[in-house]
């Protein structure tokens, strides 16, 4: 296959915006379709569905160098989805996105990805890594240090945790023994955020059994919960740093 055919196969939305200033936001979207041979039909229905899609229609025979840097960046994601390629790059496309505007181009990328294009995605969010990826690969300095589906890398630390809050730090010690009595194993302890947690496979089950065993022993709690492991939790563990406090339970 010569280089042009793989170019033409090829689409991609970098970093930073890189559309013509002195085009309209819809001119620079059919000029795209046209430089893939589009027809003049297709490309024009194509480029009015850009611009519907992300936002941008009121602006779309307005010169983008009047456009806010927002909505350059849309309309050079848009761009990049004119001629649906068979292959495509995005490059942290949702930086600096309102989270409605992020909405709207996960579920293109959703719907592309449904009709068969292979999409390549780098981020720095994980809650888009987990949404959208099937296979998640994790760099760090510019080397693979992990890979797999989400739920896998999840599974390296060990599924679920029970994590209890005490109210006052001088029950931690018999919390811990408490909790860790009841898994079978060593509890954690982190004094500095009187939290003690345990991994645990029984979910709702031994949530409960916890909070009847710290109630018998009258351990006050400011909280308690099961707490799945996210992808922050994976990537700060596989890159040597310790997860972020984070009480929400996903």
């Amino acid at each position: 296959m010569n280089a042009a055919r793989i170019r033409s196969l090829i689409g991609l939305a970098g970093q930073y915006a890189s559309v013509d200033e002195l085009l309209t936001g819809r001119e620079n979207l059919e000029l795209i379709g046209l430089w893939y041979h589009l027809d003049k039909v297709e490309y024009r229905r194509r480029a009015s569905d850009v611009l519907e899609r992300f936002t941008l229609t009121d602006a779309a025979d307005r010169l983008v160098k009047t456009y806010s840097g927002g909505m350059r960046r849309r309309l050079d994601i848009g761009a990049a989805l004119v001629a649906r390629p068979q292959v495509l790059f995005l490059d942290e496309p949702t930086t600096g996105l309102d989270p409605r505007t992020r909405n709207d181009v996960w579920e293109f990328i959703e719907e592309l990805v449904g009709e068969g294009t292979t999409v390549m995605l780098t981020t720095q969010y994980r809650e888009e890594a987990e949404r959208l990826a099937r296979e998640i690969v994790v760099l760090d300095r510019g080397a693979v240090i992990a890979e797999g589906t989400a739920q896998q890398l999840k599974d390296r630390l060990g599924g679920d945790r029970l994590e209890a809050r005490v109210h006052d730090a001088a029950a931690l010690d018999r919390s811990a023994a408490v909790l860790g009595e009841l898994a079978g194993r060593p509890a954690h302890v982190d004094p500095d955020q009187r939290l003690v947690s345990v991994p645990t496979k029984a979910g709702t089950a031994f949530l409960l059994a916890a909070a009847r065993r710290l109630e018998d022993e009258h351990i006050a709690l400011d909280d308690l919960g099961i707490r799945r492991p996210s992808l922050d939790d994976v990537f700060l563990s596989l890159t040597g740093a310790q997860p972020v406090d984070d009480e929400t339970t996903r």
